[in-house]
């Protein structure tokens, strides 16, 4: 993929706000401090675009970034914040259930996972949820360059188990721009579909379990 433009279009934290053209959209979801802004920069070959923050969890709101003109990186607040309050726990879990709910032009979910540990509770959890969204979803095994190449197979293994899931996982590293490749070549298949349905909106509106994180989950 030729990125020609790449630029923040709208920061969003109600559905009124959203940008009003449904173009194609891939969500990046992940607990804080998983590495998503710097996996979102690589993928852009952007130094800044995605503000990378010291403090997890800072990221309070649903970011659009518009790419080439024609599909958007939808960037969700992490999850897994011991440092806010329940309240704002369950503010931000409703805002990215509405999204993942009512967003009509949602492709993908790509559900980032930390490939050094073992996933949370909370992610357990959330990845169930988004199964259920009838919408295709993909892992991302953050941080590839942190454990030896041989361990990776191993490291993939107990995502795959512990997830108990069924989908793609695609070992990275933003750092090493390793893996980025794989990713790409997935957008674009599902950017090249020619009947590729729009997400079947979810009127009910369930809820993710993203608002239940345990600090004591937190590393």
């Amino acid at each position: 993929m030729i990125i020609r433009s790449a630029e923040l279009e709208a920061v969003t934290v109600r559905p009124d706000q959203w940008p009003k053209t449904l173009l194609p959209e891939f969500a990046f979801l992940g607990r804080s401090n998983v590495g998503k802004s710097t996996l979102l920069n690589r993928l852009l070959n952007r130094k800044q675009l995605a503000r990378v923050s010291s403090q997890p969890g800072k990221t309070r709101q649903i970011n659009f970034y518009l790419i080439n003109g024609t599909f958007r990186f939808v960037d969700l607040p992490g999850y897994g914040y011991a440092a806010v309050s329940k309240q704002q726990r369950e503010q931000f879990a409703a805002m990215i259930d509405r999204y993942l709910n009512q967003r009509a032009c949602l492709r993908r979910v790509f559900h980032l996972i930390d490939i050094r540990h073992e996933p949370t509770k909370d992610d357990v959890a959330v990845h169930a949820g988004l199964l259920e969204l009838g919408v295709p979803v993909s892992v991302v095994a953050t941080k590839a360059d942190k454990i030896g190449r041989s361990h990776i197979p191993k490291h993939v293994n107990v995502i795959r188990e512990t997830l108990r899931t069924p989908v793609d996982i695609w070992p990275v590293s933003a750092e090493k721009r390793t893996g980025l490749e794989a990713l790409w070549a997935v957008m674009e298949g599902d950017l090249a579909a020619p009947d590729a349905p729009d997400h079947q909106v979810n009127s009910s509106d369930p809820d993710l379990p993203l608002a239940s994180a345990d600090p004591e989950q937190q590393s």
